[in-house]
Order: C-alpha cells, then sequence, then structure tokens
C-alpha cells in the first residue's frame, strides 16, 4: 500500500522526507501535528504511519496509544527516535509498533524499512500470506513464481550453499502443488552410505540381506502422491546415481531383494550445494543424471547478497522467539543492525537464526547489542584524528577529519541540540543531519539529540 501518514513536526525534516518518499512512488499526507494525523487516521486507510516520538503536545507515542484504543482497523506504525529514547520505542514494540529507526538515519535504510512494512501491510489487507522467502526482488520473484511452477514441473532442481533455505523453499513448491495433506518426504543423500542409501531410496523386501526382518517401502514409495526431495545429491556415489536415473526417467521402483516393478507418482526436487555442472565435467557427477534433474533450475542466493532479507529474517526471528517466550521480548539496537548488516553470514539464514536464538537466550536486558550477537565482538572504526593532525598526507581527508573534530566538539558544547547546533555553525538542521551521517556521528549523548 502506497499511502503514507507522515507524522513530523520538524518543517525541515518532514518536507524533506516528503520529497524523498514521493520520489520513491508513494503518496504521503504529513502531518505537523499528532491530533490531525489521528483524525485522518480514522478516516483514510494508510498503509503505514511513520511518527517522530518527541514532539509538542501530544506525542507520538500518545498518538500510537489513542489509536490502539480507538480504531480497530489501524495501519502499522515506524517511529523516528533518539538513541536517548530507546527505551520508548521497545515499549511501544510491545504494544505492537512494527519497527523504530533512530537519528541520524541513512534516508535509504528508512525507505527500505518503509516499502518493507508498507507492503506487508499490503498483502494482510489483501487476504494474502506475508512473504515467506524474503523481501528482496531476487527472492519476492522467485516466490511469486513457485505456485506457476508446483502446478507444472515435476522435477527441479534447487541449489545455493548450506543454511539458504533449499529444503523451506522445497516445503513451499509441496504445498504450492500437492498441499499440505499429501507426503512430503526428504533424505540426506550425504548421510547415508551406498547400501543404505539404496534400501532407503528403494525400499527392501523380507530377507533381502541380513537384518531384513521385514518389507520396507522406501521414499519412492511413501512420496507417492507428494514430493519427495534428495537433498545433498551431489554426494550420492556414482553407481547408486544410475539406479535414480532409472527411476525418474521410467517412474518406477524395485525394492532390493524384489522383482515386481512398483509404479510411483510424485515431483522430485533435488538440491545441493555444489556445482554439478562442473562435477558432471570432471567426471564426478553422471551427466545424462545432471541434465534430466536439471528440468527447472532454482538458484538461492547466499544471504550476503541479499542484505534486505538479513533484518527481515531477523525481526522475524525475534518475533516468534517472543512469541514462544512470552514477557521476554527483544530488539536489535541499531548499532546491532548495523553489525549484521556489515556481517557475511557465511552460514546464511541458519547461522542467523541461531545466532539471535544464543543472544536471547544468553542477553539479559531487553536490547540486543553487537557484542550480544558476535562472541568475538566487531572491529570498531578507528577514532578520528585530534584536531590539528592530519589523517593522512591526503589534504582532502585533512580536511574532512577537521570539520568531523569541528561538528562533534560544537555538538558537545550544545548538549548534542540539533537546532542549537546547527544555529551555532549557521547551516540548516538538515545539512547538519547530512553531516552528521556522512562522518558517521550517531548522536548517543543526549536525548535532547531528537
Amino acid at each position: 500500500m502506497n499511502k503514507l501518514c507522515l507524522v513530523e513536526d520538524d518543517a525541515i525534516m518532514g518536507e524533506s522526507l516528503c520529497d524523498r518518499f514521493e520520489l520513491e512512488g508513494f503518496d504521503v499526507d504529513w502531518f505537523q501535528n499528532a491530533p490531525e494525523a489521528f483524525d485522518s487516521i480514522g478516516r483514510i486507510a494508510y498503509g503505514l504511519v511513520i511518527s517522530d516520538i518527541r514532539m509538542p503536545g501530544m506525542s507520538g507515542e500518545q498518538l500510537f496509544e489513542q489509536v490502539l484504543e480507538r480504531y480497530a482497523q489501524r495501519p502499522p506504525f515506524l517511529f523516528i527516535t533518539g538513541y536517548g529514547a530507546i527505551d520508548k520505542a521497545v515499549r511501544l514494540l510491545k504494544l505492537g509498533a512494527a519497527d523504530y529507526i533512530t537519528k541520524p538515519f541513512d534516508l535509504d535504510d528508512l525507505v527500505q524499512k518503509v516499502r518493507e512494512l508498507s507492503a506487508s501491510a499490503g498483502t494482510a489487507a489483501a487476504g494474502e500470506a506475508t512473504p515467506a522467502l524474503g523481501v528482496c526482488p531476487t527472492m519476492r520473484h522467485m516466490e511469486e513464481s513457485l505456485p506457476h511452477l508446483a502446478q507444472r514441473a515435476n522435477t527441479i532442481l534447487l541449489t545455493g550453499e548450506s543454511g539458504v533455505g533449499k529444503e523451506h523453499v522445497a516445503r513451499l513448491i509441496h504445498h504450492y502443488g500437492s498441499g499440505d495433506a499429501a507426503p512430503f518426504v526428504a533424505v540426506n543423500c550425504g548421510a547415508l552410505t551406498e547400501t543404505l542409501l539404496e534400501a532407503e531410496l528403494f525400499g527392501y523386501e523380507k530377507g533381502a540381506f541380513t537384518g531384513a526382518l521385514r518389507t520396507k517401502k522406501g521414499v519412492f514409495e511413501l512420496a507417492h502422491g507428494g514430493t519427495l526431495l534428495l537433498d545433498e545429491i551431489g554426494e550420492m556415489p556414482l553407481p547408486m546415481q544410475v539406479r535414480l536415473l532409472r527411476a525418474i526417467q521410467e517412474r518406477t521402483v524395485v525394492r532390493v531383494g524384489g522383482e515386481r516393478p512398483i509404479r510411483v507418482d510424485l515431483r522430485l526436487i533435488c538440491a545441493t550445494n555444489r556445482d554439478l555442472k562442473c562435477m558432471a565435467e570432471q567426471g564426478h557427477f553422471r551427466e545424462d543424471l545432471y541434465y534430466r534433474i536439471n528440468v527447472i533450475h532454482l538458484r538461492i542466493p547466499p544471504l550476503r547478497e541479499r542484505k534486505e532479507d538479513v533484518l527481515w529474517f531477523a525481526r522475524r526471528f525475534l518475533h516468534e522467539y517472543t512469541a514462544a517466550h512470552p514477557g521476554e521480548g527483544k530488539v536489535l539496537h541499531p548499532e546491532a543492525e548495523r553489525a549484521m548488516l556489515d556481517y557475511p553470514w557465511p552460514g546464511n539464514i541458519r547461522e542467523l537464526r541461531h545466532t539471535l536464538e544464543r543472544a536471547c537466550i544468553l542477553t539479559r536486558g531487553e536490547i540486543l547489542m553487537p557484542q550480544d550477537l558476535f562472541e568475538g565482538g566487531i572491529d570498531e572504526p578507528a577514532p578520528p584524528p585530534p584536531p590539528g593532525q592530519p589523517a593522512c598526507d591526503d589534504l582532502g581527508q585533512y580536511m574532512r577529519a577537521c570539520e568531523r573534530a569541528y561538528i562533534l566538539r560544537a555538538l558537545d558544547s550544545h548538549q548534542w541540540k540539533i537546532g542549537d547546533t546547527a544555529g551555532y555553525l549557521g547551516i540548516s538542521r538538515k545539512n547538519l543531519w547530512e553531516k552528521m551521517r556522512k562522518y558517521a556521528i550517531q548522536a548517543v549523548q543526549s536525548e535532547d539529540a531528537e
């Protein structure tokens, strides 16, 4: 939903945000006081309300509380706050607010949050499920294509690094194609020896080998009418690949020790974190099997290639943790969010989930800091050089270091009050915010920084 309600008493900030949102294709109603916004929220179906917390008269906090009390149908709220008022933002999140962002913020980050929240509100309003695979364009496009593929494709290859969610995608395909009542069977081809894998895939007859005390169906039979996921297919021994190819082509299996072919009707999904084409060229994977399973190929990109999804998944996992442990709600500090975006996540979504789960269990407070997420800590940026001492021989860098130090001294001398500091420096509040963002100056010293 592209209709936004902006509640911001600062004229310069409000005008700047309106201009940017409209350039991004949003329709914005801007209010400089909360009572007018409250009346409009009752009349207009907004996709998102973006509100400052500290405002004269009715605060953003009071606005949200009145909306909760008076309106049954209410839009999600995104709050803008200073570092000094994070505790208020945390309380609002517990009451049901969607998210918050701290000043000074990067406009691109704010726009991304607005897109995510308004998109979620739009799908919910339309009675559709919220995104399941992420909010980045690649994953949204993939998710939109799954219902069509699930109805038409009987063989699908999923590739991607460990932890990117290949099984989750397979289960979505199964859901769209067969329904949750149909069987979904998954087997890890790399976790079994060749003998055990053959019995697991095709089953065996009673007495087929020592210990075969009864007849057992294989996963092909168990998945009849549904979906079979062969995970880590790149680890399958070459002799077994021959039998698998025959089963796929003929859609029949013969149990170990049996003679009767058994017809199976199922959707086959193969998944791997290896390059099967390269393996086929090197003779480590059968080329005919590769082309047989590579009918529809979906590559799931690693998390480092879709930064938009990092915080989306993080908030989702934190919401799940809070639902499972009432009274232990956790939120991410902006510095923790920044650290998460800078981290490459080699273990992908699986590592992200485990990192947050560990942090939630071990952290006693409500706010997760970077050190709560990363056991070894994170590298801190080098401090700026003292005034008068160049950072290096480059004149441009020296001038930037001087300007940063001068702005810091001005903020300190004015108790980090943005309006007073901007007046002292002879620049606009907007210009000061931009310079603070440019030099990574964070207003942590005072609540009045808002």
